[in-house]
């Protein structure tokens, strides 16, 4: 694909489209049960970065900001919020079925809990994603499916 995406025949706007359909699923595959910390997040925007910068054809050693390079390829960045849409409805869909998949999900199984800080689970990244405050509210507005 680096032949097509380099290609500067092609307008950026076909280039871009060929990325999202051929690169973007490889790279967000299985993102529906990930837990996106900051890191991974600086990491997943770098990534986005990287793509367009190849796309371009600017080098990395080029100094030009990540906001210049946006505006050269007429678009913002989109591969957080498509990750975290994914994984809102991917919620909901576990969270109506209220089975087994439920309660690995919310994270209340019972038993001790292991030593050390605890790892961020799903919900957490999502309630703050939403702004909904407490995951209570996340796991009542899953009921209903337009929300």
């Amino acid at each position: 694909m680096k032949t097509v995406l380099t290609n500067k025949n092609i307008s950026i706007r076909t280039r871009r489209r060929a990325l999202e359909c051929y690169i973007e699923p490889i790279l967000m595959y299985g993102c529906e049960a990930w837990t996106i910390s900051k890191q991974t997040q600086k990491k997943l925007e770098a990534t986005e970065m990287w793509f367009l910068r190849r796309m371009l054809r600017i080098s990395w050693t080029a100094k030009k900001t990540n906001d210049t390079v946006l505006e050269e390829a007429h678009t913002t960045r989109l591969l957080i919020s498509k990750i975290r849409k994914r994984q809102a409805t991917f919620f909901g869909h576990v969270m109506r079925r209220e089975k087994l998949e439920n309660l690995v999900t919310t994270g209340m199984l019972e038993g001790k809990r292991s030593r050390g800080k605890q790892r961020e689970k799903l919900i957490e990244g999502l309630t703050d994603w939403l702004k909904a405050g407490k995951s209570l509210e996340a796991i009542e507005a899953t009921k209903d499916r337009k929300k």
